[in-house]
């Protein structure tokens, strides 16, 4: 009995010490939080002065009180997100991460892991691994975040960036798509913090890496 209790110790300590999310995963995490979230407020603020749609948004979510002050507070989280999501994906690139934690995707996968998630089935003991939906939503969440940067600068400078302009349609289109990229981005903020209040171990991990 005390050899097997020798035994088991190291394999409970190296679980317990295992490093789930590396610091440079954490840091650029909570950079990129903070710089979307003012991006959104500011971003909303900005909207109500020429709305696309019938509706505004409510001031008490907006951030820089008029057009001006929004404008400043959103160029200045752009370059934040710019820079910050920049090192992300050429660290993810460079460490393999994006490799081996988004690859590979397969229809099979996300409908069985779609169906186990929606049935309350799915496993989330290894939080080293993600499953098909997370591979899914963590990789589009990457493509919108690039197409939203690129749409901002097409809005920002239509002239100077006129053949960017033009590939998404013109000046107006641009504007759509950046509304749209907004609504996919806040669509996914709103299910990771939902699921990370679910799996708080998974939020754990964000913070101290373990």
């Amino acid at each position: 009995m005390s050899s097997l209790a020798v035994d088991d110790q190291p394999a409970t300590t190296a679980t317990s010490t295992k490093v789930i999310q590396p610091a440079w995963v954490r840091i650029l995490h909570w950079t990129n939080a903070v710089a979307m979230v003012l991006m959104i407020m500011s971003g909303w603020q900005i909207y109500n002065a020429s709305p696309l749609f019938g509706f505004t948004f409510s001031k008490s979510i907006t951030l820089g009180g008029w057009l001006g002050g929004a404008l400043l507070w959103h160029f200045a989280a752009m370059w934040l997100l710019m820079v910050n999501g920049t090192v992300y994906l050429i660290l993810g690139l460079a460490t393999g991460r994006f490799r081996k934690k988004l690859l590979p995707i397969t229809p099979e996968g996300v409908i069985a892991d779609t169906r186990a998630a929606l049935t309350g089935k799915l496993s989330h003991a290894d939080l080293t691994k993600y499953n098909y939906v997370q591979k899914l939503l963590y990789a589009g969440i990457i493509v919108v975040g690039i197409l939203i940067v690129l749409s901002g600068l097409a809005i920002w400078k239509p002239v100077q960036l006129q053949y960017l302009t033009a590939l998404f349609g013109g000046y107006e289109a641009a504007r759509y798509v950046h509304f749209f990229c907004m609504a996919a981005i806040v669509a996914f903020m709103v299910v990771h913090v939902a699921l990370a209040l679910l799996v708080p171990k998974s939020l754990r991990a964000m913070i101290i890496g373990r």
